[in-house]
């Protein structure tokens, strides 16, 4: 029996869109996808660089999936937990954020498949693209690690950071926030992941428009995976994400003004 293989497998739970991931031992198993290859070499390149807030590439096991090191810690499922919608919390996701893109800035993959997703702006780096507080490892209330990058593709730092405010601000109506994250204040915690992540003057102007498009992407995208997928993709939009993007992007239209007197 292999190596990879003896000890039970335990699901695990708390995405949208993947079935079927277990934990064996101390590796993930995942099912593979045409990106999986790719995946893997950013992985690999993360190693090298030193960067470890990433699992490591193991390869593949004798039932076809992807193994993956398991990354000790807890994940920010919801409902979220204090911790994690803490301002110290923010500030350690942009500077993993900011430490994650350096690291990646010179992988210059040669022939790589990428999952469809939106994007816009200049292709600057292998963004991660999905940095949901399901996909972010705590140890000690301190986010230590990104996960699940399936939906990794070549984008701009901005619509990273953009994506990723977008759930950790949040960018989004207090209908549909976290019970804890109803209350805070938005225009601040921008600021604060923005001094934090060192974004430039010029990047912070553009931050909020990015953010709009974003939000007309998203819906336009999800919904066609929904419809051409199926699967966690039928049941996302199904559940009424469509719907929360559209009130996202109402919130923001309504809140523009305030929320850009905190990027200047």
């Amino acid at each position: 029996m292999s190596i990879w293989t003896e000890a039970a497998e335990i699901p695990l739970t708390g995405g949208d869109v993947t079935d079927g991931v277990v934990r064996v031992g101390r590796t993930v198993r995942r099912p593979t996808r045409p990106s999986t290859p790719s995946v893997h070499a950013l992985l690999r390149h993360l190693e090298a660089a030193g960067f470890d807030g990433a699992p490591r590439a193991l390869g593949i096991d004798e039932s076809g999936r992807e193994i993956l090191s398991y990354i000790e810690g807890e994940a920010a499922v919801r409902p979220l937990p204090a911790y994690a919608v803490t301002d110290a919390a923010l500030v350690a996701l942009a500077r993993l954020l900011r430490d994650y893109h350096d690291a990646v800035a010179d992988f210059r993959p040669v022939g790589a498949i990428w999952e469809d997703g939106s994007n816009c702006g200049p292709v600057e780096v292998i963004g991660h693209c999905d940095i949901t507080p399901e996909n972010v490892i705590f140890r000690s209330g301190v986010p230590v690690a990104f996960i699940d990058f399936d939906l990794a593709r070549p984008t701009s730092r901005l619509f990273d950071i953009v994506t990723t405010l977008r759930h950790w601000a949040p960018i989004a109506d207090p209908l549909d926030r976290d019970p804890l994250q109803r209350t805070v204040k938005v225009g601040p915690r921008l600021r604060l992941f923005c001094d934090a992540y060192g974004l430039s003057p010029a990047d912070r102007l553009r931050l909020l428009p990015m953010a709009r498009t974003r939000f007309d992407q998203s819906y336009l995208s999800t919904r066609h995976k929904a419809e051409t997928l199926g699967g966690g993709w039928a049941t996302l939009w199904a559940n009424g994400v469509g719907q929360r993007i559209r009130r996202a992007a109402a919130w923001l239209d309504a809140n523009e003004d305030l929320l850009h007197e905190h990027l200047i």
